[in-house]
């Protein structure tokens, strides 16, 4: 099936795409555009956040909204078209008015070391289908199976890691950059049939994932150093980036296109003055 038309008309409720739903900021997206602008949630999880999840779906409907939680590894191809084909015998085509890609998933390490932080050939192509070229995935099968609504927005999530040079980040940095470009190029292949494909950058949030790999004694670490690296002194909310991504689905938000929009509270600016002034 070909995409869909600028001028087509989409038939019943319109549903958000979530990859990453069940936790953190895709949980949050969840519940925020459930009440505006009033999306059903289909989510794709790998299933590791059960409690979370089921905060989520009582969240979405709580707010009237239907959901969906979908098991599978988001980062291939393979279920990129299964999920849409699952997801338009549930909603319908031209249901999907907005898609956001909030699946994480990097090898942390260094390409020269001879120790398990190795970044191999394999870590390498696992991080980069997860970062960056699942986005490229499923937009392909979202217009392959005529599921974008009109005036559709297709989000991705960025940080200020491709400004930066921190230890062990390499591939984080690089995916990321990859995937800006994936968004550039799409925004211009989508855009005359009516859609908008952006980018959103923010700092570090507070999540379950975060709280999995970090100690108590290295979260308070991290939040310290945020109060110095944020000009607000505290780290960003899920709660305030999913306020936002309401914002980008909006009739308002309409004329982004191709954008990285800097949600980052200032905190480049601030990075670069602590480099200043140590």
């Amino acid at each position: 099936m070909g995409g869909t038309p600028g001028g087509g008309s989409s038939s019943g409720p319109q549903w958000a795409l979530i990859l990453g739903a069940s936790s953190g900021t895709g949980a949050a997206i969840a519940e925020a555009v459930a009440r505006r602008p009033g999306l059903d949630v289909f989510g794709v999880h790998r299933g590791r956040y059960a409690d979370s999840a089921a905060r989520m779906e009582q969240a979405v409907r709580g707010a009237g909204r239907r959901v969906e939680l979908w098991q599978a590894d988001a980062s291939t191809p393979e279920s990129a078209e299964a999920g849409a084909e699952a997801l338009r015998r549930l909603a319908g085509p031209r249901s999907v008015k907005l898609f956001v890609h909030s699946i994480a998933g990097a090898s942390m390490g260094h390409f020269l070391s001879r120790g398990e932080d190795r970044l191999h050939a394999r870590r390498i192509r696992r991080t980069f289908d997860t970062m960056a070229h699942s986005f490229v995935y499923w937009a392909q099968a979202l217009v392959e199976a005529d599921l974008l609504a009109p005036e559709a927005r297709l989000l991705g999530l960025q940080n200020p890691l491709d400004e930066t040079l921190l230890p062990n980040t390499a591939l984080v940095s690089a995916s990321k950059a990859a995937l800006e470009m994936y968004v550039r190029h799409l925004a211009v292949e989508l855009g005359p049939l009516g859609h908008r494909v952006n980018l959103l950058k923010f700092g570090t949030v507070m999540t379950p994932a975060l709280k999995h790999v970090y100690s108590p004694e290295a979260l308070a670490r991290l939040e310290q150093a945020h109060a110095r690296m944020n000009p607000a002194g505290r780290m960003c909310t899920v709660e305030e980036v999913a306020r936002f991504v309401t914002v980008l689905a909006g009739e308002d938000a309409a004329w982004f296109n191709g954008a990285t929009i800097d949600f980052s509270g200032g905190m480049t600016l601030k990075l670069l003055d602590l480099v200043l002034n140590p």
